[in-house]
């Protein structure tokens, strides 16, 4: 049973201006992308900008998110690190709070092989009861799960039951998919690729473009599910250009920006993640009014 099928949101962390999470904000914000029909809430994940979160804003944070969704749909608490044993603890404490599932990154930085990869998620997963998905990003971790490796992930570690794919490479999602027979719940880790995924059989996105059209992203995924997969396609197109802007720059330097020019006020990044050049924020503004959202 997946933990959700639809439209997840990797959603931003509002920071207040002095740097400081703003709960507040963060509160309003999830309000609002459950009244627009998101099936689930990925809390601290790269677009939360987790890596600079220390671990008690972290966990604060996952905490939060759960006592304010309380249950009205999944909250999945982003606990991977480079650290085997640290994201031990973050999971652990994750589901004390009751998270429905984790998101756990490729390790960063280590480069580790695939036997450490093995090691390392076995570890996590076997330390906690609920459902692992698997995150693999390797633009910006340096290191790709192979198919192979998530097949024995999947087939020997009861709880690992789905893989968060932005590895860009679809050829690698099939022998994914081929692998693993149905067990895997795959999801789109990359909104430029949605449509193309669920042909393979993925669930569904974890989206950074829900965080600005949560409804119009939901649908996207939903009409695909229920068959009109050519209207799917159509919205998926229509939203390219909008999807291209919003990765001008590294996430989630651009989908703060398209946020604020919301009037969202999703506050400040955090260091080293600086403001957007001031070229690529015209360009995703133009983009963002063509798209029909309005700005502040």
């Amino acid at each position: 049973m997946a933990i959700f099928t639809g439209a997840g949101v990797a959603i931003v962390t509002p920071m207040k201006e002095n740097g400081d999470v703003n709960f507040e904000k963060l509160g309003e914000i999830l309000e609002e992308q459950i009244k627009e029909g998101t099936d689930s809430i990925v809390i601290c994940g790269t677009t939360g900008e987790s890596s600079t979160l220390t671990h008690e804003e972290h966990l604060e944070t996952i905490k939060y998110t759960i006592d304010k969704v309380n249950k009205r749909i999944p909250v999945i608490a982003g606990t991977g690190s480079n650290c085997t044993e640290t994201a031990i603890y973050l999971s652990t404490e994750a589901e004390k709070y009751g998270a429905d599932g984790v998101l756990l990154v490729t390790p960063y930085y280590n480069k580790a092989t695939q036997k450490g990869l093995i090691e390392h998620y076995t570890k996590i997963a076997e330390s906690i009861r609920i459902p692992v998905i698997l995150y693999n990003v390797p633009s910006r971790t340096g290191i790709n799960i192979q198919p192979k490796t998530v097949a024995y992930l999947v087939e020997h570690v009861e709880n690992i039951v789905g893989i968060k794919e932005a590895s860009g490479d679809i050829a690698q999602v099939a022998e994914m998919a081929a692998l693993t027979k149905g067990k895997l719940d795959i999801y789109s880790g990359n909104d430029n690729q949605i449509v193309p995924l669920m042909s393979l059989g993925g669930k569904g996105v974890i989206s950074v473009l829900s965080n600005v059209a949560p409804r119009y992203t939901h649908d996207m995924v939903e009409k695909y599910l229920n068959g009109d997969v050519k209207e799917s396609c159509d919205m998926q197109l229509n939203a390219m250009p909008l999807i291209n802007a919003l990765f001008l720059e590294v996430n989630p330097i651009p989908v703060k920006a398209a946020m604020n020019l919301m009037g969202m006020e999703v506050g400040p990044l955090r260091s080293p993640l600086t403001e957007m050049e001031e070229a690529d924020r015209e360009k995703l503004k133009e983009e963002m009014v063509k798209f029909g959202l309005k700005l502040a």
